[in-house]
């Protein structure tokens, strides 16, 4: 069994917000830097299909890890409100969007979006992350 975890987002040149959906519901939003073609410690991650596991850091304490990123590593889901003054590539949930790769009530949104993958994870499914373009409506 696996959980699909959609990550729908909107570029722009001061950072990248986007929508978790899984399972057709709105889990949270989410915070990344702008698009720099991949770079480590600049760039979000590229658009595609990846694996979600549990992870410890004495940092994070339990988070989420985003695997198989290509040329990056340690890429992670992680609590932050401003995308250029906290993150280094991770994606950090949020409970709204307050402006380009800006948000508020983070570590809400981070539990409520740990809950979700963790439960699937116990329950061992595989649970993908995918990440795609929104479409302009």
């Amino acid at each position: 069994m696996m959980v699909v975890v959609e990550l729908l987002r909107t570029y722009s040149e001061q950072g990248t917000n986007g929508e978790v959906w899984i399972d057709g519901e709105l889990i949270c939003y989410t915070i990344e830097l702008p698009w720099r073609d991949n770079v480590r410690n600049t760039s979000c991650i590229p658009e595609g299909s990846y694996p979600l596991a549990k992870r410890y850091s004495k940092k994070f304490g339990w988070h989420v890890a985003v695997k198989d990123v290509p040329e990056r590593s340690a890429i992670l889901f992680h609590p932050a409100n401003d995308a250029k003054k906290e993150l280094r590539g991770c994606i950090a949930p949020v409970s709204q969007l307050s402006g380009a790769g800006m948000g508020t009530q983070s570590r809400l949104a981070f539990d409520k979006f740990k809950q979700c993958i963790y439960s699937a994870l116990d329950q061992e499914k595989e649970v993908n992350l995918v990440i795609l373009k929104k479409e302009e409506k």
